[in-house]
């Protein structure tokens, strides 16, 4: 399992503790588009430019 930090909508870090699950929900809920996705009370706005950073921490983890 590999841990990753992005910052939210408000600028603040929020730790992913599985990419891979986060990834795979992004992927699948949020594929295409403009959205928003909670979690854990963060709010980031899901986009094209968003999916590429999600897909390039899940191809890099450790």
């Amino acid at each position: 399992m590999s841990v990753s930090k992005i910052k939210d909508n408000n600028g603040y870090d929020y730790v992913i503790t599985d990419i891979d699950s986060f990834y795979l929900h992004i992927q699948e809920y949020h594929p295409s588009g403009t959205s928003i996705h909670e979690e854990n009370g963060h709010y980031f706005t899901v986009d094209d430019a968003f999916r590429s950073k999600i897909e390039s921490l899940y191809q890099n983890q450790s």
